[in-house]
């Protein structure tokens, strides 16, 4: 049986030389994000190679669907217009989600959140209720119609796609983990189809960015 030779305590890189690849690895990769990554999916292009190769013009692209993306959601939830951040909050906000997406990955980056709600249902009436995702992000949630019956619907909508988790017909409760299949709104519709008004609580705890009663 051959054993191979064991190397030598000379032939065994030193500190020094660990430390040097460890430094150049490291500088490769912040070449990378400055090069690549800032350009092609931010629009920042501090050293002018990424206009140079074209991905300055996608990263800003990117950046304007973005912000039509999320001027669509405010106006769904009717918000008040906010004052624009300063220049400083929004390249921080830009580096925080690079720092998420490169290291934490964007579903568990989202904030974990509990909230609980409550709605009336006139006979006949019905309400929606939706939680902001991103694909893979996932929330428990239970919820009651406090001693009556409604019909629901779990589904989810966005960026043109819309998806049906469950539906039901005259069910009292129900509970389980709720997983995005991609970004956007994903919730519950209600329906009261009984005589008498009928109260929903819902229940949620996860990884979702707001959860909004949808007009």
């Amino acid at each position: 049986m051959y054993n191979s030779n064991i190397p030598t305590a000379a032939e065994l890189p030193t500190s020094a030389q660990l430390l040097k690849s460890t430094v150049i690895a490291i500088a490769a990769a912040a070449a990378i994000l400055v090069a690549v990554v800032l350009p092609s999916e931010y629009g920042l292009d501090p050293t002018g190679a990424g206009r140079v190769l074209g991905l300055t013009e996608m990263g800003e692209i990117k950046s304007q669907l973005a912000e039509e993306a999320e001027a669509d959601r405010l106006r769904e939830t009717q918000a008040t217009p906010q004052a624009p951040a300063p220049a400083t909050d929004q390249e921080s906000s830009i580096f925080q989600r690079i720092f998420a997406e490169l290291v934490i990955g964007t579903a568990s980056a989202q904030e974990m959140r509990t909230d609980e709600l409550s709605v009336t249902l006139k006979p006949g009436e019905g309400v929606e209720v939706k939680l902001a995702m991103v694909k893979g992000a996932r929330a428990n949630y239970a919820w009651s119609a406090n001693g009556a019956v409604v019909n629901f619907d779990a589904h989810g909508d966005g960026g043109g796609e819309n998806i049906s988790y469950k539906k039901g017909r005259g069910v009292g409760q129900d509970e389980g983990v709720l997983e995005a299949a991609f970004d956007g709104n994903h919730g519950w519709f209600w329906r009261n189809r009984t005589d008498a008004d009928v109260v929903v609580t819902l229940k949620t705890n996860g990884a979702y960015a707001d959860i909004k009663q949808m007009m």
